[in-house]
């Protein structure tokens, strides 16, 4: 007879070592992504199933909160030192604010899911729902 629970043992994976190489948050070898922010359904390596992964708005906020601040003390600086036409600054700035922002997003996504797994972290039940009164 075959035991279907995995059994296998992982050594403990840093949820920032994984958001920054997006990996596998249990085995850290695996890609959590299959694309640029689209979770793939599981790890090629240790097979965990990706199903869980919820890391909802949070990362969006705080690559907007983080980012905008960044890039707006950029465009601030390179006003003050160069005064630039303003086409120039369309031209520089557009492409820095989608690039580092969807790399600030993968990394930050990354981390809440490894977060999320790690703390074992899953929706809320309220006692209505389980059938309690």
């Amino acid at each position: 007879m075959v035991n279907s629970s995995d059994k296998a043992l992982y050594p403990p994976i840093s949820p920032v070592s994984a958001g920054l190489k997006g990996t596998c948050p249990r085995c850290g070898q695996g890609r959590l992504f299959d694309g640029l922010l689209k979770p793939a359904k599981e790890c090629m390596n240790c097979k965990l199933d990706y199903t869980f992964i919820d890391s909802g708005d949070g990362p969006a906020v705080f690559v907007i909160m983080i980012m905008g601040f960044v890039i707006l003390a950029l465009v601030m600086a390179f006003e003050n030192a160069f005064h630039p036409p303003v086409w120039l600054h369309f031209i520089i700035w557009g492409p820095a604010i989608i690039v580092s922002c969807l790399w600030v997003l993968r990394i930050s996504k990354g981390f809440m899911i490894a977060l999320q797994y790690q703390t074992n972290a899953s929706q809320g039940i309220l006692a209505d729902d389980a059938g309690e009164d």
